[in-house]
């Protein structure tokens, strides 16, 4: 049978059948945990946790808060958020990728981080938790990975309590003047082959500077959170729109 358009994805540039892009995914992440923190700052130059930062400050979780930190690595935001919320909160860290999973179980149990934290593996499009659970949602860094983003905006706003709040770290389009040709040249020029000699995985971090490119632009993404439903929609692009955060409520 001939396959539809709307039965294809992108995977990076690559157009892929629908079905196969979690797949894909998985094998970059599962080839890339390991080094995964280690890249990060190598890649950012350690301007990642100030991105991460602020999104755990424009949080403002509190106390007794339940908190999602879907896709959530290796734990740098759960971190902060298990101690914000302290022993009458709970913050489940949920990734669709075992391993990356794993390392940040390893990585939190290492730190003394456990009281208050539930690892659980899911997928965004799907989240197995009741509805109105979680007062503060967080996605840093995946929403981009996502195969059907407006399913998975929607399952999260679902699971969100009335007066909850989404947060979306993620890449975004820079808005500086003559910035883009200079990030692109990095993009596909230099971090390809920090990728092969960190991490031993040139083909993953191609994939990484593809899949930023084909994520929605700012204003996009933007609408795309009002259309399943959030109120008072907004973002505020970091580092010259390099990477933005979306805000959205559950009213």
């Amino acid at each position: 049978m001939e396959k539809r358009e709307s039965d294809t994805t992108h995977f990076g540039f690559e157009q892929v059948a629908a079905e196969e892009k979690a797949g894909k995914v998985a094998e970059v992440f599962h080839s890339v945990a390991s080094k995964y923190d280690v890249m990060n700052d190598v890649m950012s130059f350690g301007v990642h946790r100030l991105w991460k930062r602020y999104t755990i400050d424009m949080a403002r979780a509190r106390p007794g808060n339940r908190v999602l930190d879907l896709a959530g690595g290796t734990g740098d935001l759960t971190k902060a958020f298990a101690k914000q919320v302290g022993a009458e909160g709970e913050v489940v860290l949920s990734d669709i990728n075992s391993s990356m999973l794993g390392q940040g179980r390893i990585r939190l149990t290492d730190q003394g981080v456990l009281g208050n934290v539930r690892f659980v593996q899911a997928n965004a499009e799907a989240l197995p938790f009741p509805d109105n659970h979680f007062d503060v949602i967080t996605i840093a860094f995946g929403l981009r990975n996502v195969t059907d983003k407006a399913k998975a905006l929607a399952s999260m706003y679902r699971v969100l309590k009335p007066g909850g709040r989404l947060l979306v770290l993620e890449f975004s389009k820079p808005v500086i003047p003559g910035l883009a040709p200079i990030y692109d040249t990095y993009s596909f020029k230099i971090l390809p082959k920090m990728g092969k000699m960190i991490a031993g995985d040139e083909e993953s971090y191609r994939y990484l500077a593809e899949s930023i490119r084909m994520h929605p632009d700012q204003e996009t993404l933007k609408q795309m959170m009002v259309d399943v439903g959030f109120e008072r929609a907004d973002y505020h692009n970091l580092t010259g729109g390099i990477v933005a955060l979306h805000r959205g409520y559950k009213l």
